[in-house]
């Protein structure tokens, strides 16, 4: 556990966030070490920032959201520590031990497979070598073979050690068809009870579909920043994939403190913060109100997980605006600092 949360600050410490081999921010300088980076496990607002930049004032077993997974036991952390393992060894330039991890975070939980292209691209920009579309094309290559061959290799070792290919089903196949209805902090489970059996295949189609549409559009649109395309597809899959935990959202919440050059260019943090603050203290009360003391329904709890998913995504979108915010700047300097009113 503490090996992964302690590799945001080697990413940090790259300097990958604000300067990266595309695109370099005129912001790039305001920036936290990497041991305050991985200290600072928690999005605040840009006061709380300044107040607690010290590092030994903070430490991200502090985090609440550390706490509880720690405390649960959840083997999430297991696939935490490998992404983000794998993304300090591609903005290391080691892009083989980060096809690896990606590899063992996909088998460990399915979803860190839509992570493969911005981590490509990503490995492919620290690359020192000379760069042309022929070779970009043979690095995605090469980089897909390995992640399929470990992936092979990992579920042939699993099938000697079980004896038979039945562990698909008990987990893979639970993620891709919903089949466990348990009720989490996601959006998935209330929209499927509520669902008649005849439209379950198409929404279950439409849901996965809508998940993995944002991985193509914010590879390519921020093409020039891949780990900025790979931070924000980490909070929405926070959001939007099938059983999200609090351990999903403490990882991009880990993320967000890289870009600290473009937190002043965030508009909605003081209220992200707040509504996630928010739905982390009557959560827990609601749940318990709907289950165990039975004077609720499963409305009390699906509201509040509504507002706990509006508030990361919040987050997740104030981010965006802020880095294309910077992005747009520095195309066009003379409208540096000046407000933005949509018409």
């Amino acid at each position: 556990m503490d090996g992964a949360k302690v590799t945001p600050g080697r990413t940090a410490d790259s300097g990958e966030a604000g300067s990266s081999a595309l695109f370099t921010s005129p912001r790039r300088e305001k920036r936290w070490s990497g041991f305050v980076i991985a200290a600072l496990y928690a999005p605040l607002p840009e006061p709380l920032y300044v107040a607690y930049s010290n590092p030994a004032r903070l430490s991200f077993l502090f985090s609440p959201f550390t706490v509880a997974t720690c405390l649960g036991r959840s083997t999430s952390v297991f696939t935490t520590c490998a992404i983000l393992h794998a993304v300090a060894k591609a903005v290391s330039g080691a892009p083989f031990g980060a096809m690896v991890a990606i590899s063992f975070a996909s088998y460990l939980s399915l979803y860190p497979l839509l992570l493969l292209p911005p981590l490509v691209l990503l490995c492919y920009d620290r690359q020192r070598s000379e760069r042309s579309a022929k070779s970009a094309v043979k690095f995605a290559a090469i980089s897909v073979s390995t992640v399929a061959g470990v992936l092979a290799a990992l579920f042939q070792m699993s099938y000697l050690i079980t004896g038979s290919w039945e562990f698909m089903p008990s987990t893979y196949g639970v993620q891709l068809t919903l089949s466990d209805l348990t009720p989490n902090v996601g959006l998935w489970w209330y929209f499927f009870i509520e669902m008649f059996d005849s439209f379950r295949s198409f929404f279950l189609a439409v849901f996965w579909l809508h998940l993995s549409s944002y991985v193509g559009g914010l590879t390519v649109r921020i093409r020039r920043q891949p780990l900025v395309a790979l931070t924000l597809i980490l909070g929405i899959f926070a959001i939007f994939k099938p059983y999200p935990s609090i351990s999903d959202a403490a990882l991009f919440q880990a993320m967000v403190p890289l870009y600290r050059h473009v937190v002043p260019l965030m508009r909605y943090t003081f209220v992200s913060t707040a509504v996630i603050m928010y739905a982390t203290c009557l959560g827990p009360a609601f749940y318990y109100l709907w289950i165990y003391a039975g004077s609720g329904n499963a409305n009390f709890f699906y509201a509040i997980t509504l507002v706990w998913n509006l508030g990361q995504s919040l987050l997740v979108c104030d981010l965006l605006f802020a880095v294309l915010r910077d992005e747009w700047e520095v195309e066009r300097p003379e409208m540096m600092g000046k407000e933005i009113r949509q018409i």
